[in-house]
Protein backbone atom coordinates (compact mmCIF):
# COMPACT_ATOMS: atom_id res chain seq x y z
CA UNK A 1 0.00 0.00 0.00
CA UNK A 2 1.62 3.76 -0.76
CA UNK A 3 2.61 5.60 2.53
CA UNK A 4 -0.26 7.63 3.36
CA UNK A 5 -0.33 10.87 5.68
CA UNK A 6 -3.53 13.35 6.29
CA UNK A 7 -1.96 16.41 8.06
CA UNK A 8 -4.37 18.99 10.33
CA UNK A 9 -3.84 22.65 9.50
CA UNK A 10 -6.16 24.99 10.97
CA UNK A 11 -6.25 28.22 10.91
CA UNK A 12 -6.00 29.87 13.11
CA UNK A 13 -10.47 50.83 -11.93
CA UNK A 14 -13.50 50.58 -13.05
CA UNK A 15 -12.44 51.53 -16.49
CA UNK A 16 -14.83 53.44 -18.90
CA UNK A 17 -12.11 55.82 -19.97
CA UNK A 18 -10.30 56.20 -16.75
CA UNK A 19 -8.24 53.99 -14.69
CA UNK A 20 -8.85 53.36 -11.03
CA UNK A 21 -6.42 51.81 -8.94
CA UNK A 22 -5.21 51.25 -4.92
CA UNK A 23 -2.99 54.10 -3.65
CA UNK A 24 0.57 52.42 -3.89
CA UNK A 25 1.81 50.95 -0.36
CA UNK A 26 5.20 51.41 1.22
CA UNK A 27 7.67 50.22 -2.09
CA UNK A 28 4.84 47.78 -2.75
CA UNK A 29 2.62 49.13 -5.12
CA UNK A 30 2.00 49.31 -8.61
CA UNK A 31 0.40 50.68 -11.59
CA UNK A 32 -2.33 48.29 -13.87
CA UNK A 33 -3.14 49.85 -16.34
CA UNK A 34 -5.81 48.50 -19.56
CA UNK A 35 -4.39 48.13 -22.92
CA UNK A 36 -6.71 45.95 -25.17
CA UNK A 37 -9.19 43.01 -25.47
CA UNK A 38 -10.26 40.72 -27.74
CA UNK A 39 -14.14 40.43 -27.65
CA UNK A 40 -15.89 36.89 -28.99
CA UNK A 41 -19.25 38.38 -28.61
CA UNK A 42 -20.29 35.33 -27.02
CA UNK A 43 -21.67 36.23 -23.65
CA UNK A 44 -22.73 34.47 -20.84
CA UNK A 45 -21.48 30.95 -22.08
CA UNK A 46 -17.63 30.91 -20.98
CA UNK A 47 -16.55 32.11 -24.51
CA UNK A 48 -13.11 32.99 -22.93
CA UNK A 49 -11.87 31.56 -19.94
CA UNK A 50 -8.06 29.62 -19.22
CA UNK A 51 -5.46 31.33 -21.16
CA UNK A 52 -1.88 30.42 -21.95
CA UNK A 53 0.69 32.11 -23.41
CA UNK A 54 3.82 30.98 -25.68
CA UNK A 55 6.60 33.52 -25.78
CA UNK A 56 8.08 33.18 -29.24
CA UNK A 57 4.85 33.36 -31.13
CA UNK A 58 3.64 36.17 -28.97
CA UNK A 59 0.68 34.36 -29.42
CA UNK A 60 -2.09 33.72 -26.41
CA UNK A 61 -4.17 30.49 -26.34
CA UNK A 62 -8.20 30.61 -25.05
CA UNK A 63 -10.70 28.24 -23.81
CA UNK A 64 -13.84 29.09 -25.83
CA UNK A 65 -15.83 26.80 -23.98
CA UNK A 66 -18.99 28.09 -25.72
CA UNK A 67 -17.37 26.66 -29.33
CA UNK A 68 -15.13 23.68 -27.91
CA UNK A 69 -12.27 25.26 -29.30
CA UNK A 70 -9.05 27.34 -27.85
CA UNK A 71 -9.36 30.49 -29.70
CA UNK A 72 -5.31 32.20 -31.01
CA UNK A 73 -5.08 35.38 -30.39
CA UNK A 74 -2.12 37.70 -31.69
CA UNK A 75 -1.08 40.12 -28.97
CA UNK A 76 2.28 41.63 -30.79
CA UNK A 77 0.41 44.63 -29.90
CA UNK A 78 -1.77 43.97 -27.21
CA UNK A 79 -3.81 47.19 -27.52
CA UNK A 80 -5.19 45.56 -30.52
CA UNK A 81 -5.45 41.64 -29.82
CA UNK A 82 -6.35 39.91 -33.36
CA UNK A 83 -7.49 36.21 -33.34
CA UNK A 84 -5.08 33.79 -35.86
CA UNK A 85 -6.67 30.74 -35.35
CA UNK A 86 -8.56 28.09 -33.83
CA UNK A 87 -7.86 24.73 -32.14
CA UNK A 88 -10.39 22.35 -32.49
CA UNK A 89 -10.67 21.21 -29.20
CA UNK A 90 -13.95 19.68 -28.19
CA UNK A 91 -14.88 19.69 -24.03
CA UNK A 92 -11.79 22.34 -23.90
CA UNK A 93 -11.36 22.96 -19.90
CA UNK A 94 -8.52 24.38 -19.68
CA UNK A 95 -4.31 24.86 -21.77
CA UNK A 96 -1.32 25.32 -21.13
CA UNK A 97 1.90 26.27 -23.11
CA UNK A 98 5.42 25.26 -22.95
CA UNK A 99 7.95 25.49 -25.15
CA UNK A 100 6.49 25.60 -28.43
CA UNK A 101 3.63 22.84 -27.07
CA UNK A 102 0.24 23.70 -25.99
CA UNK A 103 -1.65 21.14 -24.30
CA UNK A 104 -5.35 21.60 -24.28
CA UNK A 105 -7.88 19.49 -20.90
CA UNK A 106 -10.71 17.99 -22.90
CA UNK A 107 -13.62 16.42 -21.28
CA UNK A 108 -15.59 13.49 -23.03
CA UNK A 109 -18.82 14.03 -24.30
CA UNK A 110 -20.30 11.83 -21.18
CA UNK A 111 -18.09 14.00 -18.72
CA UNK A 112 -18.13 11.11 -16.58
CA UNK A 113 -15.88 9.11 -18.86
CA UNK A 114 -11.97 9.34 -19.00
CA UNK A 115 -10.75 12.43 -20.90
CA UNK A 116 -7.75 13.88 -22.99
CA UNK A 117 -5.23 15.41 -23.47
CA UNK A 118 -4.69 17.11 -26.82
CA UNK A 119 -0.93 18.73 -28.11
CA UNK A 120 -0.47 21.40 -30.50
CA UNK A 121 2.39 23.23 -32.15
CA UNK A 122 1.80 26.84 -30.43
CA UNK A 123 3.35 27.68 -34.40
CA UNK A 124 1.31 26.44 -37.06
CA UNK A 125 -1.58 24.74 -35.28
CA UNK A 126 -1.03 21.31 -36.12
CA UNK A 127 -2.09 18.51 -33.76
CA UNK A 128 0.63 16.18 -32.49
CA UNK A 129 -1.19 13.16 -30.01
CA UNK A 130 -3.39 12.78 -28.11
CA UNK A 131 -3.32 10.79 -24.13
CA UNK A 132 -6.23 9.30 -22.24
CA UNK A 133 -6.37 10.49 -18.99
CA UNK A 134 -9.16 10.63 -15.99
CA UNK A 135 -12.60 12.01 -15.77
CA UNK A 136 -13.30 15.69 -16.12
CA UNK A 137 -10.17 16.88 -16.84
CA UNK A 138 -10.35 20.37 -15.20
CA UNK A 139 -6.87 22.26 -15.47
CA UNK A 140 -3.66 21.20 -16.87
CA UNK A 141 0.21 22.32 -16.46
CA UNK A 142 3.37 22.18 -17.76
CA UNK A 143 6.52 21.37 -15.04
CA UNK A 144 8.72 24.26 -14.61
CA UNK A 145 11.15 22.20 -17.18
CA UNK A 146 8.61 21.51 -19.24
CA UNK A 147 8.89 18.14 -18.84
CA UNK A 148 5.73 16.35 -17.51
CA UNK A 149 2.31 17.65 -17.98
CA UNK A 150 0.06 17.31 -14.74
CA UNK A 151 -3.63 17.42 -14.94
CA UNK A 152 -6.26 17.72 -12.53
CA UNK A 153 -9.10 14.84 -13.07
CA UNK A 154 -12.13 16.28 -11.38
CA UNK A 155 -14.36 13.16 -11.46
CA UNK A 156 -17.84 15.44 -11.03
CA UNK A 157 -20.42 12.76 -10.42
CA UNK A 158 -23.32 12.85 -12.68
CA UNK A 159 -25.72 13.51 -9.79
CA UNK A 160 -26.03 11.77 -6.69
CA UNK A 161 -29.49 9.71 -7.54
CA UNK A 162 -29.35 6.09 -7.25
CA UNK A 163 -28.43 5.57 -10.77
CA UNK A 164 -26.21 8.08 -10.77
CA UNK A 165 -22.68 7.74 -11.62
CA UNK A 166 -19.79 8.82 -9.53
CA UNK A 167 -16.39 8.81 -10.90
CA UNK A 168 -12.82 8.93 -8.89
CA UNK A 169 -11.08 12.14 -8.68
CA UNK A 170 -6.99 11.67 -9.43
CA UNK A 171 -4.72 13.41 -11.17
CA UNK A 172 -2.47 12.47 -14.22
CA UNK A 173 0.94 13.36 -14.98
CA UNK A 174 2.16 13.08 -18.36
CA UNK A 175 5.60 12.09 -19.81
CA UNK A 176 6.09 14.78 -22.68
CA UNK A 177 8.54 13.13 -24.69
CA UNK A 178 7.37 9.31 -24.23
CA UNK A 179 3.34 10.08 -24.17
CA UNK A 180 3.13 8.08 -21.53
CA UNK A 181 0.69 8.70 -18.37
CA UNK A 182 0.61 7.71 -14.58
CA UNK A 183 -1.79 8.28 -12.39
CA UNK A 184 -2.02 9.25 -8.62
CA UNK A 185 -4.85 8.12 -7.17
CA UNK A 186 -6.99 8.20 -4.23
CA UNK A 187 -7.63 4.90 -3.46
CA UNK A 188 -5.51 4.63 -0.46
CA UNK A 189 -7.91 6.35 1.50
CA UNK A 190 -10.81 4.76 1.02
CA UNK A 191 -12.09 3.31 4.15
CA UNK A 192 -10.50 5.85 5.89
CA UNK A 193 -13.21 8.35 5.50
CA UNK A 194 -14.14 8.48 9.00
CA UNK A 195 -10.42 9.08 10.10
CA UNK A 196 -10.22 11.82 7.09
CA UNK A 197 -13.12 13.69 8.36
CA UNK A 198 -11.90 14.15 12.34
CA UNK A 199 -8.98 15.34 10.80
CA UNK A 200 -10.91 18.25 9.03
CA UNK A 201 -11.51 16.77 5.66
CA UNK A 202 -14.94 17.19 4.43
CA UNK A 203 -15.79 14.06 2.69
CA UNK A 204 -19.71 14.20 2.19
CA UNK A 205 -21.22 12.88 -0.61
CA UNK A 206 -24.05 10.60 -0.16
CA UNK A 207 -22.49 7.07 -0.37
CA UNK A 208 -19.03 8.23 -2.29
CA UNK A 209 -15.38 6.82 -0.65
CA UNK A 210 -12.92 9.22 -0.56
CA UNK A 211 -11.54 8.42 -4.06
CA UNK A 212 -14.76 9.45 -5.26
CA UNK A 213 -15.59 12.48 -3.46
CA UNK A 214 -12.10 14.26 -3.78
CA UNK A 215 -12.36 16.64 -6.70
CA UNK A 216 -9.50 18.06 -8.15
CA UNK A 217 -9.15 21.45 -9.22
CA UNK A 218 -6.37 23.15 -9.66
CA UNK A 219 -2.46 22.46 -9.65
CA UNK A 220 0.65 24.32 -8.52
CA UNK A 221 3.90 22.73 -8.38
CA UNK A 222 7.86 23.55 -7.29
CA UNK A 223 10.12 25.58 -9.14
CA UNK A 224 11.73 21.49 -10.12
CA UNK A 225 8.41 20.21 -10.69
CA UNK A 226 8.65 17.39 -8.16
CA UNK A 227 6.28 17.97 -6.12
CA UNK A 228 2.72 19.66 -6.85
CA UNK A 229 -0.34 20.61 -4.58
CA UNK A 230 -4.06 19.93 -5.75
CA UNK A 231 -6.55 22.29 -4.09
CA UNK A 232 -9.39 19.56 -3.73
CA UNK A 233 -12.26 22.66 -3.58
CA UNK A 234 -15.74 21.16 -1.78
CA UNK A 235 -13.70 19.26 0.49
CA UNK A 236 -11.70 22.06 1.94
CA UNK A 237 -8.05 20.54 1.46
CA UNK A 238 -5.05 20.48 -0.59
CA UNK A 239 -3.52 16.82 -1.86
CA UNK A 240 -0.05 17.05 -1.87
CA UNK A 241 1.47 14.66 -4.52
CA UNK A 242 4.92 13.33 -5.54
CA UNK A 243 5.22 13.81 -9.59
CA UNK A 244 7.92 11.32 -9.83
CA UNK A 245 6.36 8.41 -8.12
CA UNK A 246 2.57 9.72 -8.93
CA UNK A 247 1.62 9.34 -5.72
CA UNK A 248 -0.76 10.81 -3.18
CA UNK A 249 1.65 11.64 -0.06
CA UNK A 250 -0.82 13.78 1.88
CA UNK A 251 -4.28 15.37 2.58
CA UNK A 252 -3.70 18.82 4.45
CA UNK A 253 -7.26 19.91 5.79
CA UNK A 254 -7.59 23.76 5.50
CA UNK A 255 -9.67 24.56 8.96
CA UNK A 256 -12.23 26.79 8.85
CA UNK A 257 -11.72 31.06 9.19
CA UNK A 258 -13.22 32.80 12.15
CA UNK A 259 -15.25 35.62 10.84
CA UNK A 260 -16.05 36.34 14.36
CA UNK A 261 -12.59 37.81 14.69
CA UNK A 262 -11.77 41.42 14.23
CA UNK A 263 -10.41 42.18 10.75
CA UNK A 264 -12.13 38.78 9.38
CA UNK A 265 -15.51 39.93 8.93
CA UNK A 266 -18.24 39.88 6.05
CA UNK A 267 -20.91 41.41 4.88
CA UNK A 268 -23.91 38.95 5.13
CA UNK A 269 -27.02 40.00 4.11
CA UNK A 270 -28.00 41.07 0.73
CA UNK A 271 -31.17 42.52 1.72
CA UNK A 272 -30.75 45.23 4.13
CA UNK A 273 -29.32 47.90 1.48
CA UNK A 274 -25.94 49.07 2.61
CA UNK A 275 -22.75 47.70 3.23
CA UNK A 276 -22.16 46.29 6.38
CA UNK A 277 -19.14 44.13 6.87
CA UNK A 278 -18.24 43.55 10.34
CA UNK A 279 -17.70 40.45 12.98
CA UNK A 280 -20.30 37.24 12.26
CA UNK A 281 -20.38 34.20 14.50
CA UNK A 282 -19.78 31.94 11.11
CA UNK A 283 -17.15 29.65 10.64
CA UNK A 284 -15.94 30.47 6.78
CA UNK A 285 -14.66 26.90 4.65
CA UNK A 286 -11.53 28.59 2.70
CA UNK A 287 -11.95 26.09 -0.50
CA UNK A 288 -10.09 27.86 -2.91
CA UNK A 289 -10.45 27.52 -6.57
CA UNK A 290 -6.93 28.76 -8.41
CA UNK A 291 -3.67 28.06 -6.08
CA UNK A 292 0.01 29.14 -7.34
CA UNK A 293 3.10 28.71 -5.37
CA UNK A 294 6.28 30.89 -5.09
CA UNK A 295 9.84 30.83 -3.52
CA UNK A 296 11.07 33.03 -1.08
CA UNK A 297 14.68 32.39 0.47
CA UNK A 298 14.61 28.91 -0.54
CA UNK A 299 11.20 28.06 1.04
CA UNK A 300 8.21 27.40 -1.29
CA UNK A 301 4.98 29.12 -0.13
CA UNK A 302 1.19 28.24 -1.68
CA UNK A 303 -1.17 31.26 -2.70
CA UNK A 304 -5.02 30.38 -2.69
CA UNK A 305 -8.03 32.15 -3.70
CA UNK A 306 -10.38 31.20 -1.61
CA UNK A 307 -13.79 31.31 -3.75
CA UNK A 308 -15.79 28.65 -2.23
CA UNK A 309 -18.28 26.18 -3.32
CA UNK A 310 -21.35 24.02 -2.89
CA UNK A 311 -22.50 20.91 -4.49
CA UNK A 312 -25.79 21.08 -5.67
CA UNK A 313 -27.04 18.34 -7.86
CA UNK A 314 -29.90 16.20 -8.15
CA UNK A 315 -30.73 13.99 -5.36
CA UNK A 316 -28.51 16.27 -2.93
CA UNK A 317 -27.85 20.18 -2.61
CA UNK A 318 -25.92 21.32 0.75
CA UNK A 319 -26.92 25.13 0.31
CA UNK A 320 -29.25 26.46 2.45
CA UNK A 321 -30.14 30.08 4.53
CA UNK A 322 -29.58 29.82 7.92
CA UNK A 323 -33.26 31.66 8.61
CA UNK A 324 -33.92 27.61 7.69
CA UNK A 325 -31.75 26.34 10.36
CA UNK A 326 -32.77 25.47 13.79
CA UNK A 327 -30.00 26.81 15.87
CA UNK A 328 -28.80 26.00 18.61
CA UNK A 329 -27.80 29.26 20.40
CA UNK A 330 -29.66 31.74 22.63
CA UNK A 331 -29.63 34.43 20.38
CA UNK A 332 -31.10 31.91 17.55
CA UNK A 333 -33.61 33.85 16.81
CA UNK A 334 -31.96 37.25 16.07
CA UNK A 335 -29.43 35.93 14.22
CA UNK A 336 -31.90 34.32 11.78
CA UNK A 337 -33.50 37.80 10.64
CA UNK A 338 -32.29 38.92 7.28
CA UNK A 339 -30.33 42.34 8.36
CA UNK A 340 -28.06 39.48 10.14
CA UNK A 341 -27.55 35.72 9.64
CA UNK A 342 -30.84 35.43 7.79
CA UNK A 343 -29.81 35.36 4.05
CA UNK A 344 -26.26 33.87 4.37
CA UNK A 345 -25.74 30.84 2.60
CA UNK A 346 -24.36 28.08 4.42
CA UNK A 347 -23.92 24.17 3.97
CA UNK A 348 -25.92 21.91 5.51
CA UNK A 349 -23.29 19.75 6.68
CA UNK A 350 -22.17 22.13 9.46
CA UNK A 351 -22.29 20.41 12.97
CA UNK A 352 -25.36 19.77 14.52
CA UNK A 353 -26.20 18.45 18.09
CA UNK A 354 -27.85 15.36 19.06
CA UNK A 355 -31.23 16.92 18.76
CA UNK A 356 -30.38 18.14 15.14
CA UNK A 357 -29.98 21.75 15.82
CA UNK A 358 -27.05 22.96 13.68
CA UNK A 359 -24.28 24.62 16.70
CA UNK A 360 -21.83 26.34 14.08
CA UNK A 361 -22.57 27.83 10.87
CA UNK A 362 -19.80 26.95 7.91
CA UNK A 363 -19.88 29.59 5.01
CA UNK A 364 -18.80 28.93 1.44
CA UNK A 365 -15.32 30.56 0.72
CA UNK A 366 -13.16 32.98 2.93
CA UNK A 367 -13.57 35.52 0.73
CA UNK A 368 -9.76 36.05 0.74
CA UNK A 369 -6.61 34.92 -0.27
CA UNK A 370 -4.32 33.30 1.68
CA UNK A 371 -0.64 32.23 1.83
CA UNK A 372 0.45 28.74 3.30
CA UNK A 373 3.57 26.68 3.66
CA UNK A 374 4.55 24.29 1.53
CA UNK A 375 2.99 21.71 3.96
CA UNK A 376 -0.37 23.82 3.99
CA UNK A 377 0.16 25.61 6.95
CA UNK A 378 -1.59 29.04 7.24
CA UNK A 379 0.52 32.08 6.91
CA UNK A 380 -1.23 34.64 6.17
CA UNK A 381 -4.95 35.64 5.07
CA UNK A 382 -6.20 38.77 4.05
CA UNK A 383 -9.13 38.86 5.91
CA UNK A 384 -11.89 41.66 4.73
CA UNK A 385 -9.52 43.35 3.26
CA UNK A 386 -10.87 42.68 -0.10
CA UNK A 387 -14.68 43.43 0.91
CA UNK A 388 -13.70 46.94 2.65
CA UNK A 389 -11.36 47.61 -0.79
CA UNK A 390 -14.53 47.00 -2.56
CA UNK A 391 -16.54 49.09 -0.02
CA UNK A 392 -14.02 51.98 -0.70
CA UNK A 393 -13.83 51.73 -4.41
CA UNK A 394 -16.65 51.17 -5.75
CA UNK A 395 -19.63 51.74 -3.19
CA UNK A 396 -22.79 51.64 -6.05
CA UNK A 397 -21.53 48.18 -7.18
CA UNK A 398 -20.45 46.77 -3.66
CA UNK A 399 -20.54 42.90 -3.63
CA UNK A 400 -22.19 43.02 -6.70
CA UNK A 401 -23.47 40.23 -9.57
CA UNK A 402 -22.57 40.04 -13.30
CA UNK A 403 -25.29 41.64 -14.08
CA UNK A 404 -25.56 45.45 -13.60
CA UNK A 405 -27.56 47.53 -11.16
CA UNK A 406 -26.93 44.31 -8.50
CA UNK A 407 -25.90 46.12 -5.43
CA UNK A 408 -24.88 44.15 -2.54
CA UNK A 409 -26.34 40.85 -4.42
CA UNK A 410 -23.62 38.63 -3.58
CA UNK A 411 -23.18 39.30 0.12
CA UNK A 412 -25.01 36.50 1.42
CA UNK A 413 -23.61 34.24 -0.88
CA UNK A 414 -19.28 34.66 -0.94
CA UNK A 415 -19.25 38.21 -1.53
CA UNK A 416 -16.41 39.39 -4.04
CA UNK A 417 -15.16 35.79 -4.73
CA UNK A 418 -11.43 35.09 -5.65
CA UNK A 419 -11.29 32.92 -8.20
CA UNK A 420 -8.28 32.63 -10.26
CA UNK A 421 -4.36 33.60 -9.23
CA UNK A 422 -0.99 34.24 -10.44
CA UNK A 423 2.29 35.10 -9.12
CA UNK A 424 4.77 37.44 -11.00
CA UNK A 425 8.34 39.11 -10.13
CA UNK A 426 8.44 42.92 -10.78
CA UNK A 427 11.71 44.65 -10.17
CA UNK A 428 12.85 42.18 -7.56
CA UNK A 429 9.20 42.09 -5.89
CA UNK A 430 6.78 39.12 -6.11
CA UNK A 431 3.18 39.91 -6.47
CA UNK A 432 -0.12 38.13 -6.34
CA UNK A 433 -2.74 39.06 -8.13
CA UNK A 434 -6.63 37.47 -7.85
CA UNK A 435 -9.44 37.61 -9.82
CA UNK A 436 -12.61 38.74 -8.19
CA UNK A 437 -15.34 37.08 -9.88
CA UNK A 438 -18.57 38.71 -9.13
CA UNK A 439 -17.91 42.03 -8.83
CA UNK A 440 -14.55 42.03 -11.27
CA UNK A 441 -11.62 43.04 -11.08
CA UNK A 442 -8.11 41.88 -10.30
CA UNK A 443 -6.36 42.65 -6.85
CA UNK A 444 -2.47 42.61 -6.40
CA UNK A 445 -0.99 41.96 -3.32
CA UNK A 446 2.63 42.21 -2.60
CA UNK A 447 3.81 39.17 -1.05
CA UNK A 448 7.68 39.72 -1.04
CA UNK A 449 7.14 39.04 2.63
CA UNK A 450 4.92 36.10 3.02
CA UNK A 451 3.76 36.74 6.70
CA UNK A 452 3.30 40.57 5.88
CA UNK A 453 1.85 41.00 2.38
CA UNK A 454 0.49 44.22 1.58
CA UNK A 455 -2.13 45.21 -0.81
CA UNK A 456 -0.47 46.89 -4.20
CA UNK A 457 -3.03 47.57 -6.61
CA UNK A 458 -6.48 46.69 -8.44
CA UNK A 459 -8.05 47.00 -11.27
CA UNK A 460 -11.66 46.99 -13.04
CA UNK A 461 -12.17 47.13 -16.64
CA UNK A 462 -15.81 46.29 -16.06
CA UNK A 463 -18.33 49.23 -17.53
CA UNK A 464 -20.94 49.34 -15.03
CA UNK A 465 -22.75 51.48 -16.93
CA UNK A 466 -23.39 49.34 -19.68
CA UNK A 467 -25.49 46.16 -20.59
CA UNK A 468 -24.12 42.96 -20.10
CA UNK A 469 -26.13 40.80 -21.87
CA UNK A 470 -25.50 43.24 -24.95
CA UNK A 471 -21.74 43.02 -24.83
CA UNK A 472 -21.46 46.53 -23.72
CA UNK A 473 -20.31 45.81 -20.34
CA UNK A 474 -16.62 45.45 -20.70
CA UNK A 475 -15.09 42.69 -19.11
CA UNK A 476 -17.15 40.67 -16.18
CA UNK A 477 -16.94 37.07 -14.95
CA UNK A 478 -12.62 36.59 -14.61
CA UNK A 479 -11.90 32.99 -14.54
CA UNK A 480 -7.92 32.51 -15.72
CA UNK A 481 -5.04 35.22 -14.83
CA UNK A 482 -2.02 34.44 -16.53
CA UNK A 483 1.01 36.46 -16.38
CA UNK A 484 3.78 37.43 -18.72
CA UNK A 485 7.10 38.69 -17.46
CA UNK A 486 8.41 41.86 -18.91
CA UNK A 487 11.20 39.55 -20.82
CA UNK A 488 8.94 37.44 -22.50
CA UNK A 489 6.56 40.77 -23.09
CA UNK A 490 5.50 42.26 -26.49
CA UNK A 491 5.85 45.45 -24.62
CA UNK A 492 9.02 44.29 -22.58
CA UNK A 493 7.45 45.46 -19.43
CA UNK A 494 4.97 42.66 -17.68
CA UNK A 495 1.39 41.77 -18.60
CA UNK A 496 -1.55 40.02 -17.26
CA UNK A 497 -3.94 38.39 -19.51
CA UNK A 498 -6.93 37.55 -18.03
CA UNK A 499 -10.38 35.65 -19.79
CA UNK A 500 -13.67 36.70 -18.45
CA UNK A 501 -16.42 33.83 -18.65
CA UNK A 502 -19.61 35.98 -18.53
CA UNK A 503 -18.00 38.69 -21.16
CA UNK A 504 -16.62 36.40 -23.51
CA UNK A 505 -13.68 38.76 -23.22
CA UNK A 506 -9.41 38.54 -23.14
CA UNK A 507 -8.40 41.57 -21.56
CA UNK A 508 -4.87 42.46 -21.45
CA UNK A 509 -3.19 44.85 -18.52
CA UNK A 510 0.17 46.76 -18.25
CA UNK A 511 1.90 46.14 -14.82
CA UNK A 512 4.18 49.35 -14.04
Amino acid sequence: MQAMRILAATTGLILTSTLLSVPAQATGGIELTFLGRFATGAVGVGASEITAYDPATRRVFVVNAQDGTVDVLDIKDPRNPKKVATLVTPGANSVAVKKGLVAVAQQAAVKTDPGTVSFFSARNGRKLREVRVGALPDMVMFTPDGDKVVVANEGEPSSYCADGVDPEGSVSIVDVKRGSVKTASFRAYNGKENYLRAKGVRIYGPNATAAQDFEPEYIATDKHGRTAWVSLQENNAIAIVDLKHARVEEIVPLGLKDHSKPGAGIDASDRDTKIDIRPRPVLGMYQPDALASFEQRGRTYLVTANEGDARDYDCFSEEVRVKDLTLARPDGDALKKDAELGRLNVTTTSPKNAAGATTDLHSFGARSISIRSSSGAPVWDSGDQIEKLIAEKLPAQFNADQENNTFDSRSDNKGPEPEGVAIGEIKGRTYAFAGLERVGGIVAYDVSNPSRPSLAGYVNSRDFTGNVAAGTAGDVGPEGVLFIPAAQSPTFRPLLVVGHEISGTTAIYELG
